[in-house]
């Protein structure tokens, strides 16, 4: 049952399902077997990264898939029977056509009620990592990805559905081409994963001004840059805590990894305003995605100390700076109060996580999260429309 809002809402972080060629379509011959492909093992089609079977996701044909909203109890703390998490997937269904077709997304959101959407990738924030470190493979890869994604969803679909190229800043140059060929094509938002940065001259943070024409692109265009979870460069740590190297999906809520504080967003950003990258490129907007909001405490207070130690290394308080620049969508089941006490209504924007398991069944249910904290309708206008919606208009320097 949807429910019912006195507006059409805008989703920050809706997902694909990616088509199987969705990284083959338009691959380079010569990156065929360096980049992704398919194989058959042990009965089953599994994915391989650069030579490499891939666990990211389990089951990457997607067909069949768990339902909307499967876990949503569990990510909410709550497992009062204990189950097991292949219990708690519940029955898999056959994927739907709105997984992966534009118009069948569109009927279904009309269905919701949702106006328009950020449409992220859901294999494809777990492939950077696994690709290198080949760079040429690995942009090589995401630029056929790009181009399928533009071929299937489009970047500015009937001025709803928009969706993300992905931009790997491996190769800078490349980077720069890749954000120029999206802006020609309308696109309104680029997406990345948080962490350092593999470079040909080695890890490189990604305010280096080895990336300032990158940088200046975005800033001068007015798009918004989305950061999103998914495989990042601080997966190499968990070996040395008895983890494996990759991540398989919720299989690693089971370990240590899900109490591990190593976070490559928080990190990120506190890189980003140590370097002054905002104040080089005044005209940025970051918004952040799936990584839900506890790290911006954390980050805050860290921020806080900093800037009463050294404050001479900053031109401003890298607090208000970040408030400036950065959008947080945070997890339904956050502190929502203290977080819009923290940033202010105006930088939060609200994010379902559909289709995916761990995400909400019906989106527009957001809300109640939001009055449950108190939220004003004014406020939850704000987070789950007016927001998202300032963000899908570029906002050229």
């Amino acid at each position: 049952m949807t429910t019912a809002l006195p507006f059409q809402f805008f989703d920050c972080d809706n997902h694909y399902y990616e088509a199987e060629d969705a990284f083959t379509r338009y691959i380079e011959p010569a990156f065929k077997k360096r980049g992704i492909q398919w194989a058959q093992l042990d009965g089953r089609q599994r994915l391989m990264a650069g030579g490499r079977v891939n666990r990211f996701i389990p089951n990457p044909t997607f067909d069949p898939v768990g339902k909307p909203g499967a876990l949503d109890e569990y990510f909410r703390g709550r497992n009062p029977k204990g189950a097991d998490l292949n219990s708690l997937f519940g029955e898999l269904e056959p994927i739907r056509a709105e997984y992966r077709d534009r118009d069948a997304r569109i009927a279904a959101m009309d269905a919701q009620g949702m106006q328009g959407c950020i449409m992220l990738p859901t294999l494809g924030v777990g492939m950077e990592q696994a690709l290198l470190p080949d760079l040429d493979a690995t942009v090589a890869t995401f630029k056929a990805f790009n181009r399928w994604l533009e071929d299937d969803w489009g970047f500015a679909y009937q001025e709803r559905i928009f969706a993300a190229p992905y931009i790997t800043m491996c190769r800078p140059e490349n980077a720069v081409r890749e954000l120029e060929w999206a802006l020609e094509r309308d696109a309104r938002f680029i997406v990345m994963i948080p962490g350092p940065i593999t470079t040909e001259i080695g890890m490189r943070p990604p305010g280096d001004p080895m990336f300032n024409e990158f940088w200046q692109l975005a800033n001068d265009s007015g798009i918004t840059v989305c950061y999103h979870s998914g495989e990042t460069y601080y997966e190499k740590f968990m070996p040395a805590w008895g983890e494996s190297d990759y991540m398989m999906s919720f299989q690693t809520l089971l370990g240590f990894r899900s109490l591990f504080s190593g976070d490559a967003i928080q990190d990120t950003f506190a890189n980003h305003l140590h370097n002054g990258l905002f104040l080089r490129f005044p005209n940025l907007r970051m918004a952040c995605i799936e990584s839900g909001s506890t790290w911006v405490f954390h980050l805050f207070e860290k921020l806080t100390k900093s800037y009463g130690q050294i404050p001479f290394i900053y031109k401003e308080d890298p607090r208000e700076t970040f408030k400036r620049h950065v959008w947080v969508s945070p997890f339904y089941e956050d502190e929502l109060a203290s977080l819009q006490r923290l940033l202010g209504v105006e930088r939060l924007i609200m994010g379902s996580d559909y289709p995916h398991v761990e995400g909400l069944a019906d989106p527009a249910s957001y809300i109640k999260d939001l009055e449950n904290f108190d939220y004003t309708p004014e406020q939850c206008r704000s987070v789950m429309r007016d927001n998202g919606i300032e963000l899908s208009i570029r906002r050229p320097a």
